[in-house]
């Protein structure tokens, strides 16, 4: 067994790597998940005021009625969820 300090040292920066945060985990699945739900909602707006001038057909406007309905739904859920861990560790003993 070598217990030499520089092993060691070598050792640690060889695993050093692994256990760094990844730079487009979280945060890119995030900003796409935003940008999704904007989409969504401005597709929706868009097809309403095409249904009212005459634009689109009706299926068209109750589809995008829909979408933008779960989307904002969905939201609402992510966000209550958001809400209830961190009341969750408020309420952890130190």
């Amino acid at each position: 067994m070598d217990v030499r300090t520089s092993l060691a040292t070598q050792t640690y920066a060889a695993a050093r790597p692994a256990v760094l945060p990844q730079p487009d985990g979280g945060e890119t699945a995030l900003a796409g998940f935003a940008a999704s739900f904007a989409s969504t909602l401005t597709e929706g707006e868009r097809t309403a005021k095409a249904a009212m001038t005459g634009g689109a057909d009706p299926h068209a406007l109750v589809q995008a009625l829909a979408d933008s309905q779960l989307a904002v739904e969905t939201v609402a859920t992510v966000r209550d969820k958001v809400v209830e861990a961190y009341q969750e560790i408020l309420r952890m003993p130190v």
